[in-house]
């Protein structure tokens, strides 16, 4: 087969997705339940819904008391927890009137301990050295990893996305580091045989997983090898920063001058997906209590050169961890809702933000201030976002005079090269 490199659309850029956790997004956990909450979900801006596994979950080894979605027992079945493989494609069918896509996760690296695959073939699976099945990773005590160094598991896995390309727009693939590049590139292009247009998301690894997988002497793809097969990446390759920031043990500046870094190191139409919660982290709001400074980030997350990615239940501003193994139905309290926020922001990044710009930004440790920018031939945007949500003064790199914050409409005044806040997140047109 002949390899055809990715050819990426910067419009992705402008996107908003919105990532559904079946069983924990309604009480009933289904896929006829989720198309009741289809039109909420596409009025935030929802432009691809991102399914997280919807396979039978694997019973042997599981974790909690229902397992976890990521131990997948049969990859080419439905989860009859969710309902029917006729339920599935209605759900897709309703999303698609509503101009949205859907992509679907694709969990390679593993399989359950009690999963089809291993009952068929356990010569697709990983050894040990003394010869035993298991992870390479100790703690996913729940699935066994497959072995790519066999040809024959190329052919079933394709033989499967196929399948699946047939009936949804995409796949979001998990740890795709830890799969074959090689295997990636061939996928795509068999894919796009029934669907030229599908989205490839590649959940790319935080840098110190690749360290310990190469320390290990394990296989592992970096975000440059999996390049020309995927539309997006996750930004874990900068998320470490972020992280430490947000624990209090890193400074601001670090991480912005990660986010710049990565404007120099990847090719011109790269595209990130921008996040502040997902189900492998903690909450947002758990992370941010004060409802300033998580709105600031929020707002950053959107001005950033990047397709939005957000996770259910994050709109209510839920804490607590959203559990993999166990029922934990998210809280929708009204009086926490934060759509109206997200919605505008959406709006603004979809209608204003231009998606084929250059970004830069600048951090302020002392004053906990980022000012960011982006710039194209036509049209430059500047934000000034507060991290510490108070009231703080910012240099800006914009002509003295009025200008309108487009989030709330209110009128705002460059002075001496600086802008002073109320500690809300500031978005406004230089030229």
């Amino acid at each position: 087969m002949n390899v055809i490199p990715k050819k990426r659309n910067i419009s992705l850029r402008g996107k908003i997705i919105y990532s559904v956790y079946l069983r924990n997004h309604t009480q009933e956990g289904t896929f006829a339940a989720l198309e009741s909450d289809l039109d909420r979900i596409k009025a935030l801006g929802t432009d691809i819904i991102w399914l997280m596994p919807v396979h039978p979950i694997g019973q042997l080894n599981k974790k909690g008391s229902l397992g976890c979605p990521y131990s997948i027992r049969d990859y080419r079945a439905i989860n009859p927890e969710y309902g029917t493989e006729d339920d599935f494609r209605h759900l897709i069918n309703e999303i698609h009137k509503r101009g949205m896509t859907c992509i679907i996760d694709v969990v390679y690296n593993h399989t359950s301990h009690d999963s089809v695959l291993f009952k068929e073939h356990p010569e697709y699976f990983y050894r040990r050295e003394d010869g035993s099945f298991g992870n390479r990773y100790g703690d996913w005590t729940d699935v066994l990893d497959l072995d790519y160094s066999n040809s024959d598991l190329w052919d079933y896995q394709i033989e499967t996305l196929v399948q699946w390309a047939k009936i949804v727009d995409g796949f979001r693939c998990d740890v795709a580091s830890c799969v074959p590049a090689e295997f990636w590139e061939r996928a795509v292009n068999a894919v796009a045989e029934v669907n030229p247009d599908a989205l490839w998301l590649a959940e790319s690894i935080y840098t110190a997983h690749v360290q310990y997988a190469r320390e290990c002497g394990y296989p592992v793809a970096t975000d440059t090898d999996l390049y020309d097969s995927f539309d997006m990446e996750y930004p874990y390759d900068v998320q470490d920063y972020f992280d430490r920031y947000a624990k209090g043990e890193g400074k601001l500046s670090e991480y912005i001058a990660m986010l710049n870094y990565q404007e120099h190191v990847f090719p011109t139409d790269y595209i990130k997906i921008r996040f502040l919660e997902n189900h492998d982290t903690p909450r947002a709001s758990k992370r941010f209590p004060d409802t300033g400074i998580m709105l600031n980030w929020l707002a950053f997350v959107y001005f950033q050169k990047g397709t939005t990615m957000l996770y259910g239940g994050q709109e209510w501003q839920n804490k607590e961890y959203c559990t993999l193994f166990d029922k934990a139905v998210f809280d929708r309290d009204n009086s926490m809702d934060i759509s109206p926020i997200m919605t505008k922001l959406g709006k603004i990044k979809k209608e204003l933000l231009p998606t084929d710009a250059d970004f830069y930004a600048e951090a302020d440790d002392e004053t906990g201030t980022v000012t960011a920018y982006l710039t194209n031939r036509s049209c430059r945007f500047a934000g000034v976002f507060c991290m510490k949500g108070k009231k703080c003064v910012a240099k800006v790199n914009a002509p003295d005079g009025e200008y309108v914050n487009e989030i709330t409409g209110n009128n705002i005044n460059v002075k001496d090269g600086q802008i002073q806040t109320d500690g809300m997140p500031v978005i406004f047109r230089v030229k």
